[in-house]
């Protein structure tokens, strides 16, 4: 008899990533996985950790509080951080904090650092990390005011205040990376990984 396809159950409530694991035809359910974000990077950060390893550690974080709950299921958990000149962003939150996170990355190259685990029974089996580097336009006060305006809410719940799937693209002059990377995701790491544990057809 053959044997059961593993169960893959994704820690994170961003609706990117469920798309592009559902665009990549995978079947998963989601369980997001509730961790005081901000708290942790203060501490880490604090005590010396660089954005990469601050995305490793929460992406790990996260997939372990939810694997508690799945048995055997292979947990992905991710993280990504948005570092400009040795500061750290995250969602803005408001229309007004999305204002001023772009006026501070306008015209400057930013990284995103993207961190991807799969954990099994409290045990990290698999991890990969990618960085994405992203430069901003020098985009006037008029077209911020507009795009503002016209994405509305999206703003506030994006990492730096853009989507690049969406109008956020404009606001870019360059991109280097994956683009999978840049949406949150090292996707094709992931694809290869379950690739070997039977989740995707080789």
């Amino acid at each position: 008899m053959p044997e059961a396809t593993p169960k893959l159950v994704l820690a994170s409530r961003s609706n990117a990533r469920a798309a592009l694991l559902s665009g990549a035809g995978l079947n998963f359910s989601i369980d997001p996985a509730s961790v005081d974000e901000g708290g942790v990077k203060t501490s880490l950060k604090t005590d010396g950790a660089d954005a990469a390893d601050a995305a490793r550690v929460l992406a790990e974080m996260k997939a372990n509080r939810v694997a508690t709950r799945h048995g055997n299921a292979l947990v992905v958990g991710a993280d990504q951080i948005l570092e400009c000149e040795d500061r750290w962003f995250d969602k803005p939150g408001s229309a007004g904090e999305a204002r001023r996170h772009l006026e501070a990355l306008r015209g400057r190259r930013h990284r995103l650092l993207s961190a991807c685990c799969v954990v099994v029974n409290g045990a990290v089996i698999w991890r990969a990390e990618d960085v994405a580097l992203m430069t901003m336009r020098r985009f006037s006060d008029c077209f911020l005011d507009q795009y503002l305006e016209t994405v509305g809410e999206e703003a506030w719940e994006s990492v730096g205040g853009y989507r690049l799937e969406g109008l956020g693209v404009q606001l870019f002059s360059r991109i280097e990376g994956d683009y999978f990377t840049v949406l949150g995701l090292p996707l094709l790491q992931l694809l290869d990984f379950l690739r070997g544990r039977g989740v995707v057809s080789e």
